[in-house]
This record gives structure tokens, C-alpha cells and sequence, in this order.
């Protein structure tokens, strides 16, 4: 399995339960097909530059999860066909390895 991330931009005039309800079907849609959320964040409502289908904010969230790379694929899917997201990018995570301190 590969550490993804994702940001997911859903549109403003949900609540926050509803944000919570969409929340939560991501992530169990990460868990039934085998994959693993490690962390999650609401990054709240943000203003955009350019206008996206009309509308001026939105509610931003970031997951981080791991999966088996064919899933990326269904998942992005599974986004694009959902009414509230207005954007949304999956991408590799980079882990990021300590090298040990020089010492002279």
C-alpha cells in the first residue's frame, strides 16, 4: 500500500454536520476497499481567487490515507460524481526521511 493525500473542496452552503456526514463517507469508502485513513483535517471555508462554478468559497478538508494505487482511480471517481465537491486532487505523499546529523 502507498500514503496518498487528498484536498477536497465542498461547497459552502453545507453545514458542518454535513460536512461531517461527507467526511465520514469518504473515509469508509477508503476503509471497505482495504485502505487506512492516517490523519484528517478540516481546513474550514476559504475564499478563491477565480470562481469556481459560480460560487466564491469554499469548505476545504485534507486526508491522508493509504491504499493500493488502483483504488486512487475509484476514488477520484467517486468524488467527481458527487454533487457537493466542487474540486478535488489526490496525490502520492512524500515521506520525507531524516538523514542523521553530521558531526565533525
Amino acid at each position: 500500500m502507498k500514503t496518498y493525500e487528498s484536498v477536497i473542496i465542498v461547497k459552502p452552503q453545507l453545514s458542518d454536520t454535513e460536512v461531517g456526514q461527507f467526511v465520514t463517507k469518504v473515509k469508509d469508502l477508503i476503509t471497505k476497499n482495504n485502505g487506512e485513513v492516517t490523519s484528517e483535517e478540516k481546513l474550514g471555508r476559504r475564499k478563491f481567487t477565480h470562481e469556481i462554478n459560480h460560487v466564491r468559497d469554499g469548505f476545504y478538508l485534507y486526508l491522508k490515507f493509504k491504499a493500493e494505487p488502483a483504488f486512487v482511480k475509484t476514488l477520484e471517481e467517486a468524488l467527481k460524481l458527487n454533487e457537493n465537491v466542487l474540486r478535488s486532487m489526490t496525490m502520492n505523499a512524500l515521506e520525507i526521511k531524516a538523514k542523521p546529523a553530521h558531526v565533525k
